[in-house]
């Protein structure tokens, strides 16, 4: 059972939904150790004090904030924790907002809210439910590790999950990574748009899902255990840069993505219509901007 990292309450107008926070993700990568290669001896962090010289203790060290060169001012977790903010005890709900409008480079990391305690449960229902009909995300504000926070609240099967949220001013500008403007035939778009359909899946369920590179280095790890060699890659040779006729290339790939799902019949890939002009003619309207959209909504069941 996880541990609890904060518990407070959930603010919803005048209602108070007492809650514990657990984690709603496990990390399962392998970790090392940093070792002397000489003799595998352990190679630790230790805490010194620049002033005294020696190491110290973990009961001795606290916060400090460096107001000048010559001047540091110290905040211990109590005066953290007595912070005069509403949202230093709860999570207070601000807003609902439909999950479309919800850029995913702002969701972080995901928290699981229980009721704690009997009186919790109707009300922690009556929020769940009043979610999961209005399809709406509730946006909050909290404050946890020293900073306030906003958050995102949804609904999985049938617990709250709370995602921790970017503010606006930490999403970098992408406008100045965007290439110049390039030209596209409406072929080229079609093509593309036809191995989206070929690649279409209905959930992450299957083996190109998996984590295939902790299984690879546990039989690494397992290899030099035995005392044997460690499983080598397979030489490739690496790509070479080379002008590629894209609309070839993505008709191959509708192929390939065809055969992989077993699909048989006409291998001649051109499934969606062509428009009708006199000549073809290059585009350089970009493509709509449908990210956004498409990825934002997290669903019940992610």
């Amino acid at each position: 059972m996880p541990h609890t990292v904060w518990s407070g309450a959930i603010s919803f107008g005048l209602v108070m939904i007492p809650i514990r926070v657990t984690a709603a993700t496990e990390d399962h990568s392998i970790r090392f150790h940093q070792v002397h290669l000489e003799d595998l001896g352990r190679v630790r962090v230790r805490k010194y004090c620049e002033l005294e010289d020696r190491q110290v203790t973990q009961g001795e060290i606290g916060k400090g904030y460096e107001v000048s060169k010559d001047q540091v001012v110290t905040v211990t977790d109590d005066e953290l924790a007595e912070i005069p903010l509403p949202t230093a005890k709860a999570v207070e709900i601000a807003a609902f907002v439909p999950y479309e409008s919800i850029d995913p480079l702002r969701i972080g990391q995901g928290y699981y809210l229980e009721a704690d305690g009997p009186v919790a449960a109707k009300p922690y229902v009556l929020l769940r439910k009043a979610l999961e009909r209005s399809s709406k995300a509730a946006i909050a504000k909290f404050a946890w590790h020293g900073r306030e926070r906003l958050g995102l609240l949804r609904i999985r099967d049938d617990a709250i999950v709370l995602h921790a949220m970017r503010w606006d001013d930490e999403i970098r500008d992408p406008s100045e990574l965007a290439p110049e403007p390039v030209d596209l035939t409406d072929d080229e778009i079609t093509e593309a748009q036809l191995l989206i359909d070929r690649m279409t899946r209905d959930g992450l369920e299957g083996p190109e899902f998996a984590d295939h590179y902790t299984d690879a280095l546990e039989k690494v790890i397992e290899a030099k255990r035995e005392g044997e060699e460690p499983p080598q890659a397979s030489e490739t040779p690496e790509p070479k840069a080379q002008v590629v006729d894209l609309l070839a290339a993505l008709e191959a790939s509708v192929a390939k993505a065809q055969a992989s799902r077993g699909e048989g019949g006409d291998t001649e890939v051109h499934g969606m219509p062509k428009k009708k002009t006199a000549a073809r003619k290059t585009a350089k309207t970009p493509a709509k901007k449908t990210t956004k959209k498409a990825a934002a909504k997290p669903g019940r069941s992610a």
